[in-house]
């Protein structure tokens, strides 16, 4: 095995193991870190003369399924107005991949990961603080 399919092979189980924790906010972590890794392979593989439509198709797909997930891990109740901010903004990523899909360009794209970085890194920190949503 290569250096590179072992380090696909580490995340992946770090992946597993962060998902099947009791810890809600490193499950959120490693969905916004997929789910921007995803875009952004998506974004890369929109145009070009490299551009591969497999990775970009599967990078479609996969990015949509995980902004429903996170969707769908969302409390209204508790979360209140925060909580709906959340699925406005993720439901607005989900516009943009829709719209870059159609046109086969990374502009509108490129809006919606800069929102989700920030909303990832502000996760981070406040997950690393002990706080909760």
């Amino acid at each position: 095995m290569n250096s590179q399919t072992n380090l696909q092979a580490y995340r992946s189980v770090e992946r597993h193991s962060m998902a099947e924790s009791e810890n809600p906010h490193a499950m959120i972590s490693v969905l916004f870190d997929e789910l921007l890794r995803r875009m952004n392979n998506f974004s890369v593989n929109l145009e070009g003369e490299e551009a591969d439509a497999e990775v970009r198709n599967e990078c479609y797909a996969r990015s949509l399924a995980i902004l429903h997930a996170l969707q769908s891990c969302l409390d209204f109740e508790k979360g209140g107005e925060v909580a709906e901010n959340l699925f406005r903004l993720y439901e607005f990523a989900r516009q943009q991949l829709l719209a870059s899909f159609r046109s086969g360009t990374p502009e509108r794209i490129a809006i919606a990961i800069q929102s989700l970085s920030e909303i990832r890194d502000a996760w981070k920190t406040m997950d690393k603080k002990g706080g909760t949503v």
